[in-house]
């Protein structure tokens, strides 16, 4: 499975941290002196800098991982997410919320073939520990501008929580600026967050697929998942991904009624190349046990060559995030929705079962 997640190396001067740095990422998230208030005014909010301490990438199509532990006597929630980051810089941000990070080191190699770099010389591992839980909370690109929640809409990390820690990845694309051996980075996230108990709790479920897409064609990399856990998710923000062969980006809820016709409700709709933010549902209809969700990316290659999903800008990505809250209730315990993408799995498989499809809708702007 791939998210906007690609391989990295770095080298051995991304771990020279100060004794002060590891102490904070030690101690992570804790009550903040400096609070301000919330959108309404009624609770405070802290703002914690989520960084890279201060690295020297040297490579390009590079990710690098660094973790805070959340402080575990408390409940957290996490209601904005302020980017510290340029496109010039960072190809993407992702925050994963972890039971445990992926490796013991202050910053670690975390891309998707970092095992494999005959080149890697740094301890190497996934965003979250093995066996460990392991969702998305946020994620960036292409200049995307600061996110707040709803009112009474939060992350909860910490106590009573499978989220114990919260892991950075930054994938650094391009590392001219960096040549010169003296030039580092600190991209990262200014995590808004509080003590006061949030009634809303906020998952991500992100929607996508594997796959190829032959040359000198238009290609529509699909997905469906059913909604199988008897909660009410209330859908409030979504984001697309794809590179660069990447036209539209579409999700929609499904529900079929007595006599078996599916109604398609669009979530959202973009082109994947505009600012990669998280933008308000189309519809904020509830989504309920037995629904479905369904994505398609639209694809358009130029080139004489498959393009397959994978790990760098030369390959591709389809990824629908749609962001949710749930009321005096648990986040699903679904995170990902991903299919084995064309030519596989398309909607129009009989086995999907699905009627009605808006071909056209889901393909045009």
């Amino acid at each position: 499975m791939l998210v906007e997640r690609f391989h990295m190396v770095a080298s051995s001067t991304v771990f020279l941290l100060t004794v002060g740095l590891l102490a904070e990422l030690a101690s992570g998230l804790v009550e903040n002196s400096n609070d301000t208030k919330s959108s309404s005014g009624a609770y405070a909010v802290g703002r914690f800098p989520f960084l890279m301490p201060k690295v020297i990438p040297y490579k390009p199509e590079l990710y690098l991982c660094t973790p805070v532990k959340v402080d575990y006597t408390k409940s957290y929630y996490i209601v904005g997410f302020e980017p510290n980051a340029t496109m010039a810089t960072a190809h993407h941000m992702l925050l994963y919320g972890c039971g445990a990070p992926g490796s013991e080191s202050a910053v670690w190699n975390c891309g998707e073939m970092a095992k494999s770099d005959p080149d890697g010389k740094e301890e190497v591992g996934s965003p979250c520990g093995t066996g460990s839980s392991s969702q998305i909370i946020y994620a960036w690109a292409r200049d995307a501008p600061k996110l707040e929640l709803p009112e009474n809409v939060g992350f909860k990390v910490g106590k009573d929580s499978p989220i114990k820690y919260i892991v950075l990845q930054v994938h650094y694309a391009h590392i001219d600026k960096f040549k010169d051996g003296t030039t580092y980075d600190d991209s990262g996230i200014f995590l808004h967050y509080t003590l006061k108990t949030m009634t809303k709790q906020a998952g991500v479920l992100l929607l996508g697929t594997g796959g190829y897409i032959p040359p000198n064609k238009v290609e529509h990399m699909e997905t469906l998942c059913d909604i199988r856990e008897n909660k009410t998710i209330h859908p409030f923000a979504y984001r697309t991904h794809t590179h660069s062969l990447g036209r539209v980006v579409s999700g929609y809820r499904v529900r079929v009624d007595e006599q078996g016709t599916d109604h398609w409700i669009r979530l959202g709709k973009r082109d994947p190349l505009t600012p990669q933010m998280f933008y308000p549902v189309e519809s904020t209809e509830p989504i309920l046990y037995k629904d479905r969700l369904a994505a398609r990316c639209t694809m358009e290659s130029n080139r004489n060559t498959i393009t397959n999903i994978g790990a760098t800008n030369n390959d591709e990505m389809c990824n629908f995030y749609l962001m949710y809250y749930v009321e005096n209730d648990e986040p699903l315990s679904m995170k990902y929705c991903f299919s084995n993408g064309p030519p596989y799995f398309y909607w129009r498989n009989k086995e999907t079962e699905l009627n009605n499809i808006p071909d056209y809708d889901a393909s045009h702007l």
